[in-house]
């Protein structure tokens, strides 16, 4: 009897069982919308393939739990996004907010390989698509843990399996606190919806070259509520119409500039 369960599979000619460690290569198990599996080589796995399929596995709470599990609204996938700490709640906003990001996946398959001799499984945190149509596989962890052995060998063989397949992969651990910052208050205003149609655009018209935040927040002339400007204004540094040193402080002082395209 095969101690491994679902590896004793065979998939498209791939035998996993304890007959067949050593020949057997990496394996990636989709979990699909209408409740099917789908195993298949990680050499056939594509990225759209992987956005396609639904999160492996819930968010869990329980009481006492150390971590704060929860589902952020991503405007990149025009719909929530699953995410177990608050440090992947912060890579899902940096995500969201890079324009670069085409598609976001959380617990996006289960890995299965035969790595430092046994068989080893792992779910990823998040995978990401880009533009140009390359893709990052991303593991969140606390800095603190990454120089545990054991942390940081089970974090390795993920990686190196990513890359030969062609696939960047990232151990993210944070980013500078004030651009976090920054970033979770812009978040605030990624639902277009919100916001007046065209207001964005209107803002946007008026803008002049050298405007700090406060200068082009408070022009006169536009026959808009000051509040409804404001928030035209923070819509289009999160859609990177205009663009800010956002390593500063944001505030009134900021100066502003408008993206390549715009103004």
């Amino acid at each position: 009897m095969c101690r491994y369960g679902p590896l004793c599979e065979v998939v498209r000619g791939v035998t996993f069982g304890a007959d067949a460690e050593a020949s057997a290569e990496p394996v990636v198990a989709l979990r699909m919308a209408g409740g099917s599996e789908v195993r298949r080589p990680l050499r056939d796995v594509r990225a759209r393939q992987v956005t396609e399929a639904v999160p492996w596995r819930a968010a869990r709470s329980a009481r006492g739990q150390s971590h704060y599990p929860g589902f952020y609204w991503s405007e990149t996938t025009g719909s929530h996004v699953v995410y177990e700490s608050r440090l992947e709640l912060a890579r899902l906003l940096v995500a969201d907010f890079d324009p670069g990001v085409t598609a976001i996946a959380a617990q996006p398959f289960l890995l299965r390989a035969l790595a430092g001799g046994r068989v080893r499984r792992h779910v990823p945190d998040f995978f990401l698509v880009r533009a140009d149509e390359s893709a990052l596989l991303v593991n969140v962890r606390p800095a603190g843990r990454l120089a545990d052995p054991e942390v940081a060998e089970a974090l390795a063989w993920p990686g190196q399996l990513a890359r030969e397949h062609g696939w960047d992969y990232e151990v993210w651990s944070g980013t500078d606190p004030v651009f976090l910052a920054n970033v979770r208050f812009l978040a605030g205003y990624r639902r277009s919806w919100l916001l007046p149609a065209g207001l964005a655009d209107s803002v946007l018209a008026a803008f002049r070259p050298g405007d700090t935040f406060a200068a082009l927040a408070g022009r006169t002339g536009l026959g808009l509520p000051a509040g409804s400007v404001r928030a035209a204004v923070l819509r289009l540094l999160w859609e990177r119409r205009l663009v800010t040193d956002l390593n500063r402080r944001l505030d009134g002082d900021s100066v502003l500039e408008a993206a390549d395209g715009e103004g």
